[in-house]
């Protein structure tokens, strides 16, 4: 007989287990907001709700308690109707899932930390080839609010975890792209933008940036300027170092900007919104590496002329490109040489004015 609550329970064990092992990846702030969100997940709270500071620090206490429990074992593999399946089996495991309304996912995320989740199925569609599950409620999760992510030529949508990370997008926001997040809450009508503003339309909000997401994932699955198993060895040669920062970032920009990508999607669109957003919420080696939309964007909110970011998206495909082929051609030479702190050095070097900022 099939059970959904025994099979969550598992899940959870193992979302705990690699929360206990990697927890100590994160900046103070950073695992301050990972397990805010995760907190606000467990007790079914809107993204905006804050609940008393005594009662959240008694949760984080008794988190850490069932950690200090797990942090010497080993991910349990997965039992589903008397079969075993390893924990990062999706495909295996999604085979018996899917057909009963569940989706699972089980890989490696920043810093090769693992991430696990469990949720049900709200929609199925194809673009490309390339099969998109749109998940609602979440069953089982870890730290890592992550909107939508990529494995098996599925493209997974989170819509829980989309519409918290969002939320924090905005709350977050650096003094630099409160210009470009005003401009685009603008364009959906927020003129006033109070936080009961923010809260009533931040479902619909959230809906409507879910291509942003989708066409990420399709940018970086269908380009090919990036090997992506290249790619992977070199974040796993230097997990947790500017190295594997600089090379997600150059991989992201390739899936932004490629013709499959987010910026041609929002260009061919015209969403205004997507596009005011994607400034706002650009993260610090983003901006480095894609100055150009950041220039064009400042004319566009100007002079609604979308050649301009046109022309941006093309110089910013171009030079990430070259990144992605400097930091490859690297990487292989040091890999004949089997010196891969020659490759540290020279992609230092070769990228100096990125890590100096």
């Amino acid at each position: 007989m099939f059970q959904i609550d025994d099979i969550t329970d598992q899940v959870l064990e193992n979302c705990n287990i690699a929360d206990a092992r990697h927890a100590g990846l994160y900046s103070i702030c950073g695992l301050a907001l990972r397990l805010r969100d995760l907190y606000k997940w467990e007790n079914r709270l809107d993204p905006w709700v804050e609940n008393d500071p005594s009662e959240v620090l008694k949760w984080i206490g008794d988190k850490e308690e069932t950690w200090e429990k797990l942090i010497d074992k080993d991910f349990h593999d997965i039992t589903l109707f008397g079969r075993q399946f390893d924990p990062f089996d999706v495909k295996g495991i999604n085979v018996i899932l899917e057909p009963r309304g569940y989706i699972y996912g089980g890989g490696y995320a920043r810093g090769l930390k693992p991430s696990f989740f469990l949720a049900v199925i709200e929609d199925k569609k194809t673009i490309n080839g390339i099969t998109i599950f749109i998940l609602g409620e979440e069953l089982a999760r870890d730290l890592l609010t992550i909107p939508a992510l990529s494995q098996d030529n599925c493209i997974y949508v989170r819509k829980e975890s989309a519409r918290l990370f969002l939320w924090d997008q905005i709350f977050y926001i650096k003094n630099s792209g409160r210009y470009a997040l005003s401009f685009g809450l603008e364009d959906y009508g927020l003129k006033e933008q109070t936080p009961e503003d923010l809260h009533r339309n931040l479902p619909t909000i959230a809906a409507n940036e879910t291509d942003t997401y989708i066409y990420h994932e399709l940018g970086e699955m269908q380009d090919t300027a990036f090997d992506r198993k290249t790619w992977q060895e070199i974040i796993a040669a230097f997990p947790h170092t500017p190295i594997e920062l600089l090379t997600r970032a150059v991989k992201d920009l390739l899936a932004d900007t490629s013709e499959y990508g987010t910026l041609s999607h929002i260009i061919e669109k015209r969403k205004t919104s997507s596009l005011a957003f994607y400034v706002a919420f650009l993260e610090s080696f983003n901006k480095i590496l894609f100055p150009q939309i950041i220039e064009a964007f400042q004319k566009f909110t100007q002079t609604r002329d979308w050649e301009l970011i046109e022309k941006a998206v093309t110089e910013g495909y171009r030079s990430a490109k070259s990144r992605a082929e400097a930091i490859v051609g690297i990487y292989r030479i040091g890999r004949e040489k089997n010196d891969m702190r020659w490759v540290e050095n020279e992609i230092a070097k070769r990228f100096k004015s990125c890590f100096a900022r």
